[in-house]
């Protein structure tokens, strides 16, 4: 008896162990709970809490209205504001690295690139398009095999200018296109269409009339056959006549703003008349020089921040005002087309400096007029939306888990972008320690 009771109590524990059900995958969620959360740029969660679970956000409220999966891990947030991680949607990279304060703008490689995705998320940066200036295939690898620890690439591939239209600038030949005729600009969006690049790049500038542009009858011909390939055009531009005579062409987008003038009532109808064309400002230096120097230490070396520092205190007061004045008329292009409503996005223009310029043109885009939250909204929601990379840009269910942790409010004052404590891409903490090793 005391053999067949053993017997019956091993076969119920052997039943009881094989019935008992597999772990549960909720096991892999992660709650974050207590900070304020910024969900789109502009909305605001007090002390509220959200899982992400596999890279996704799966529910997002106020701390103690969002049930905590079985075994979900906890990471209290309290104190600290969270945003959408950034979207910069004009970069140029892969041509420069920085190291030991030297800038090599000489080779491209993928190296390179990978190197600046890593200081782009370093940052949070959550993608990037780079805009114009990619040769060879390195940058369609990159684009379909993202990399731990790096922002998501988009790119342009090879922009489109007039022959010799770059002076000084050594990837201009090798990459651009040289477009001459029509025909010259139709082939090279078939090429660029085979490659499936994002979108097309074109330079509509005479560098001060030191070369020749783009004139209207090529790019129309390139917009029309762009569209033909549901590609959509981007267009660098200066001067305001140029950019109401692409808003007439079908433009889709500015990759700068209006930089020789004020902009108008006939420019501000003809954008308004095609509220999908978008325009991402790329401010200029407000002529003062670097706003943190300090803050830079983090990932540029010492030498290069003195080169900057000294170029800035070394100009004349003359120099200094053009400066200023120069950013003081895209600052209030920029202020009329925000409160008009047109569709505005975020950019950085940068290449040799990665990173941290996305937090400057936070900060200069609110000197230019724009509230906080406007320019958050700006550079996550509707730049996300620019790129069409709809996982991106808020922080609510479904969309991917990329976001920025940090020690202060920005709706009180943008450059709290600054105080990262971490951030995150695809659900996944950013090794930020690891990568600061390695610049």
């Amino acid at each position: 008896m005391l053999r067949f009771s053993k017997i019956v109590l091993c076969c119920t524990l052997l039943t009881a162990a094989c019935s008992r059900p597999a772990p549960s995958p909720e096991a892999s969620a992660t709650v974050f709970e207590g900070a304020r959360l910024i969900t789109d740029g502009s909305a605001v969660i007090e002390n509220s809490a959200f899982i992400i679970d596999n890279g996704k956000i799966t529910a997002v409220g106020h701390k103690g209205n969002v049930t905590a999966p079985t075994g979900a891990a906890h990471v209290d947030l309290t104190g600290k504001t969270v945003i959408p991680a950034l979207v910069d949607t004009h970069t140029h990279l892969g041509w420069a690295i920085i190291k030991t304060g030297r800038i090599d703008k000489d080779t491209y490689t993928k190296d390179n690139l990978i190197d600046h995705l890593h200081r782009l998320a370093y940052y949070g940066v959550a993608a990037t398009e780079s805009m114009g200036i990619d040769p060879g295939d390195a940058p369609y690898e990159v684009r379909a095999h993202p990399v731990p620890d790096a922002a998501l690439f988009h790119t342009a591939g090879r922009g489109m200018g007039r022959t010799n239209a770059g002076p000084g600038q050594p990837y201009w030949k090798p990459v651009a296109y040289a477009i001459e005729s029509e025909a010259d600009g139709r082939k090279a969006v078939q090429e660029l269409a085979e490659k499936r690049v994002d979108w097309v790049k074109i330079w509509v500038d005479d560098r001060n009339g030191t070369v020749p542009k783009l004139t209207p009858p090529l790019y129309r011909a390139i917009i029309d056959e762009a569209h033909k390939h549901d590609l959509r055009v981007v267009a660098h531009i200066y001067y305001l006549a140029d950019a109401k005579e692409l808003l007439r062409a079908g433009i889709d987008g500015f990759a700068h703003g209006v930089r020789d003038k004020d902009i108008d009532d006939e420019f501000m109808k003809l954008i308004k008349d095609r509220p999908n064309v978008f325009v991402i400002p790329n401010l200029p230096d407000i002529g003062t020089g670097l706003q943190d120097p300090a803050w830079l230490a983090e990932t540029v070396p010492a030498a290069e921040i003195k080169r900057l520092t000294d170029a800035a205190s070394n100009r004349s007061p003359e120099e200094k005002k053009t400066a200023s004045d120069f950013f003081a008329v895209q600052a209030r292009n920029l202020k009329k087309l925000s409160d008009a409503g047109v569709r505005l996005g975020f950019g950085t223009d940068s290449g040799v400096t990665v990173g941290w310029t996305a937090h400057e043109e936070l900060t200069d885009m609110v000197t230019a007029g724009m509230t906080p939250a406007q320019v958050l909204t700006a550079a996550t929601k509707t730049a996300a939306e620019i790129l069409k990379m709809d996982q991106l840009g808020t922080v609510a269910v479904g969309k991917s888990a990329d976001f920025i942790v940090l020690d202060a409010n920005p709706l009180e004052n943008i450059s709290n972008t600054r105080k990262i404590a971490k951030a995150y891409l695809r659900g996944k903490e950013v090794d930020r320690a690891g990568l600061k090793a390695g610049f």
